[in-house]
């Protein structure tokens, strides 16, 4: 019986209209608040020069439905046709239901939906998943779908300075919805290596540096939150997050390249999680040596997309031709929690 994998047949990204660049951001938070960041100190740190801001209006879900109208249209795939819709986002609309829901009726789907949530891995561990019940037999068409909208956790003021080094990352936080389609195909290839598909992954945790980078909204940490207690807003309390994933990656998550017998240079594209510039400057600097014309930079101008980051690279790879027909590509995942991946897919 011919081996069955996950191929990638598409994907598509949505930025909602609302644009506002970083001195925008910095001059609305410095008139809501007594403490004003000092001008210009957010890009000199971390490159981000605006963000797209969903809608006063709109959902989560609504960012989801969009990329995956647009995906859908594009390759002329039915609703009916998917067997598997898995909602993939840190952000969510609601506790209860799962937001796979709200997705899956703004699309008029009528097949089996969850969601999967590892915050800013959730569309890589999607992708993992989906290949996994494909290769058994279980579904052959699977939509992913993402929505995020972590600008709205953002906090709208900052008391002091202190706050401000907390909360610092969470103004190049920008939102967008993305969407994947994975459909079943059997092995065109001898070699596992040139066979169409996703060809391997590997993630890793260190989950003791969990309380670095939190928020603590929708759950029930939340939920014991005393009355009048102040809204609960993205939070960094140290860089033990960062100290842990620059570890993971080179050691345990990006070794899986080698042991494939690859180089970076067998990739056509390599999509990687961004935060910052400075990212970018390790991903390619001597640590790793991620080849700079094999990425996709777009966190200077749109910011931090949370889950959505690497499949809205992937998505313009695609667009402009970057990536294509037989291609390798290597998606690259970093993640609050902490937790740090990588999928490769020959296209």
């Amino acid at each position: 019986m011919p081996h069955v994998r996950a191929r990638l047949a598409g994907a598509s990204a949505h930025l909602p209209e609302r644009y506002v660049t970083m001195a925008q951001r910095e001059a609305q938070i410095a008139a809501a608040g007594p403490f004003a960041p000092p001008s210009g100190l957010v890009t000199q740190l971390t490159g981000v020069q605006g963000v797209h801001l969903i809608g006063d209006d709109e959902q989560a879900s609504d960012l989801a439905v969009a990329a995956a109208r647009k995906l859908l249209a594009e390759h002329g795939t039915d609703p009916t046709d998917i067997d598997l819709m898995i909602f993939a986002s840190a952000s969510q609309d609601l506790a209860e239901p799962a937001t796979c829901h709200i997705v899956a009726a703004g699309l008029g789907l009528t097949c089996p939906v969850f969601d999967l949530k590892n915050a800013c891995n959730s569309v890589l561990n999607a992708i993992e998943t989906a290949n996994a019940l494909i290769a058994t037999g279980q579904y052959r068409t699977v939509l992913i779908t993402c929505g995020e909208a972590p600008s709205l956790f953002a906090p709208p003021y900052l008391p002091d300075a202190q706050a401000f080094v907390r909360a610092m990352p969470s103004l190049g936080l920008s939102d967008a919805g993305c969407a994947i389609l994975l459909t079943a195909h059997e092995a065109d290839h001898e070699d596992p290596l040139l066979a169409t598909g996703v060809i391997a992954s590997r993630f890793a945790a260190d989950s003791t540096a969990w309380p670095s980078v939190t928020v603590s909204t929708g759950g029930t940490i939340d939920a014991r939150r005393p009355a009048g207690a102040p809204q609960a807003w993205f939070q960094m309390t140290n860089t033990r997050m960062r100290d842990s994933l620059t570890q993971l990656t080179p050691r345990k998550v990006l070794p899986l390249i080698g042991d494939l017998g690859l180089t970076f240079e067998d990739f056509a594209f390599i999509g990687v999680h961004q935060v910052s510039l400075a990212d970018i400057e390790f991903i390619c600097g001597p640590a790793i040596g991620v080849p700079r014309d094999r990425l996709v930079v777009i966190v200077d101008a749109l910011g931090n997309l949370a889950s959505a980051s690497v499949p809205l690279q992937l998505a313009r790879a695609l667009e402009s031709g970057q990536a294509g027909p037989g291609d390798l590509i290597g998606l690259v995942g970093l993640a609050a929690g902490c937790s740090a991946g990588m999928v490769i897919i020959r296209l």
